[in-house]
């Protein structure tokens, strides 16, 4: 199958849909951003509201999930293929500024389901993981090429790992590789498991943390929390949407920032603690660790 191609059957259930429309309270008229529009789950729903197309300005990496959006192009929206970072920087260039701003940091469905993307091992495909496959390095690239002590430190700063066992499978990967499929890496690791495992696959935080070294997405993050207000206008709100530790972490410490700054500070915070997707989304299982922080312009 295509790279360009996505059967019917993938559905996309956006995360924290009522907590993200309550924040983001939208309303007719109202210029809309979403920075991470993915299948357009919540951009349908604020869209419905606003009515505004022609004011909406959806992003995405994916080149399916671009295809996917142009049904909201031929409505008026602008449908930019970007990383989320380089197009906050353009549209800051550009001197736009919206009522609303969300910016949603998963990894869609279809593209934990498509085995060819890479993402995933319990579909084995391509160990690519890459959100935009047009280009860059792929988790391949870095399996296959990067030395035992970065491999190591990769797994333990972005997936979070227990130093021992990211210490195997550092080890492992190097006196084993090339790797090609990401059914023969979750293998690996899988084998270089002591003990029994409970809910959660050993490999997975190692997947994890491939995953965000191929796309950067801790260095885009940190770029784009700062623009968020220079694209709001008064009064204007921004929802962002994290799935881990270490997304939640840059954007918690960038809120608290703004909260403390006093007469300088640009948000005001809605979110006083996040809404979790374990207790306000719990019918969606990829929803779990999902928090949701909110902030408006002053």
């Amino acid at each position: 199958m295509s790279i360009k191609e996505h059967p019917p059957h993938f559905v996309h259930v956006p995360v924290l849909l009522t907590a993200t429309l309550d924040v983001l309270a939208p309303a007719t008229g109202e210029t809309y951003l979403d920075l991470t529009a993915g299948y357009g789950g919540h951009a349908s729903k604020v869209l419905d509201v606003t009515q505004n197309y022609q004011g909406a300005v959806l992003v995405d990496r994916d080149e399916n999930a671009v295809n996917h959006l142009q049904a909201f192009g031929k409505k008026g929206a602008r449908i930019v293929h970007q990383d989320f970072a380089a197009a906050a920087r353009q549209l800051v260039d550009e001197g736009e500024r919206f009522d609303m701003i969300l910016v949603d940091l998963g990894v869609s469905s279809p593209q934990l389901d498509q085995a060819d993307r890479g993402f995933s091992f319990t579909n084995s495909g391509p160990l690519d993981m890459r959100m935009d496959p047009s280009g860059g390095k792929s988790a391949a690239d870095l399996v296959n090429t990067l030395g035992e002590n970065e491999l190591r430190r990769i797994i333990i700063e972005y997936g979070e790992e227990n130093r021992g066992f990211a210490n195997r499978i550092a080890r492992a990967i190097v006196r084993n590789r090339p790797f090609r499929t990401t059914k023969e890496l979750a293998d690996l690791i899988l084998d270089q498991h002591k003990g029994r495992w409970q809910r959660i696959h050993p490999a997975t935080r190692t997947f994890q943390a491939l995953r965000i070294a191929t796309n950067d997405e801790l260095s885009q993050i940190e770029s784009i929390l700062p623009l968020t207000a220079d694209l709001l206008n008064p009064g204007g709100r921004v929802a962002i949407i994290s799935f881990h530790s270490l997304e939640d972490r840059l954007v918690k410490r960038y809120f608290k920032e703004q909260s403390e700054a006093g007469f300088e500070s640009e948000l005001e915070i809605i979110t006083k603690k996040p809404i979790e997707g374990a207790t306000d989304d719990a019918h969606n299982p990829r929803a779990r660790s999902a928090k949701l922080r909110a902030a408006r312009k002053k």
